[in-house]
């Protein structure tokens, strides 16, 4: 198949890419520099821009971009360049495909924090989107920019993905530092469910949308057993070889975190109903497998 990717040099982008091109599928990445291989096409998401005769020539799309949510929680222009830089690129993606002779398929990058915090209730991609979190706001809109390749009939798969778990990146790089030393701890009383994915899950999940050319709609990507905090912190602590008695009080995260405290205090119990309705068999189910895949 021939596979467009926005993000393509991103840590999760990177690993598609490779993945795809083992498989011996043809991987076209959108870059915003002038273009060093045949392999890539320059764009320009801020104006606008995008080579229209790569994107109709494709079977498949993929939006990855997206200014980093790892920046400083406090900032409004942060906060905007969080939204905008996911919602610019959807549209303009999704405008070119809808415009295609032949719409390619659109797997739209999105987020679990689209729910909002649901206490214990199991969230399927059925259940409803609440409160106005910043990362829930900005997963609403960047949802919503998917619709002009909808209604052009493209089949949308808007990728609900889960903090991915891998020693190399962001967020269990860090932690995974942090628990060694000692400092490992609960976020507040512990108990919000906390949904993650392993990293060939991610890849496994996203390749087997690319290619189900039958299947669309809002797919939740995370492992199949939400754990709460306290779980994961447990889990991670074992597997470092440290113990975690620490907690860190809600009131000091929601001064710490700024407009991010929602994503680390709210609860999520959320399940990959629709992965699994469509057929994907995932090889890390729970705290304790995706843990160890993401350490090995």
């Amino acid at each position: 198949m021939r596979v467009v990717i926005a993000g393509a040099s991103g840590f999760l982008g990177t690993h598609l890419s490779d993945h795809l091109r083992v498989q011996g599928h043809e991987v076209t990445a959108l870059v915003r520099r002038a273009p060093s291989s045949a392999h890539e096409s320059q764009w320009d998401p801020a104006a606008g821009e995008v080579d229209a005769s790569v994107i109709s020539r494709a079977d498949a799309v993929v939006n990855l971009a997206g200014a980093s949510i790892a920046n400083n929680p406090h900032s409004k222009k942060y906060a905007r360049e969080v939204m905008d830089s996911r919602v610019s690129t959807t549209r303009l993606l999704a405008s070119t495909i809808a415009a295609s002779e032949r719409p390619p398929a659109f797997l739209a990058g999105n987020g679990i924090s689209i729910y909002g915090d649901h206490g214990d209730a199991v969230v399927t991609e059925e259940t409803e989107s609440v409160g106005d979190a910043l990362l829930t706001r900005v997963a609403r809109e960047w949802q919503d920019a998917t619709e002009p390749a909808k209604a052009a009939g493209s089949r949308v798969c808007v990728l609900r993905t889960a903090p991915v778990m891998d020693r190399s990146a962001p967020p269990l790089k860090q932690l995974a530092l942090l628990f060694k030393l000692g400092g490992g701890a609960k976020l507040g009383s512990g108990e919000q469910y906390m949904p993650m994915i392993s990293l060939r899950d991610w890849v496994g999940a996203v390749t087997f949308l690319i290619g189900s050319r039958d299947v669309s709609g809002v797919f939740n990507l995370c492992c199949p057993r939400t754990p709460t905090n306290a779980e994961f912190t447990n889990e991670l602590a074992s597997a470092v070889h440290r113990k975690a008695f620490l907690a860190v009080p809600a009131p000091l995260m929601k001064v710490a975190a700024g407009d991010m405290a929602p994503e680390l205090l709210g609860s999520v119990n959320a399940r990959p109903a629709a992965l699994e309705r469509a057929g994907y068999d995932f090889e890390d189910e729970d705290v304790r497998e995706v843990v160890s895949a993401a350490l090995s």
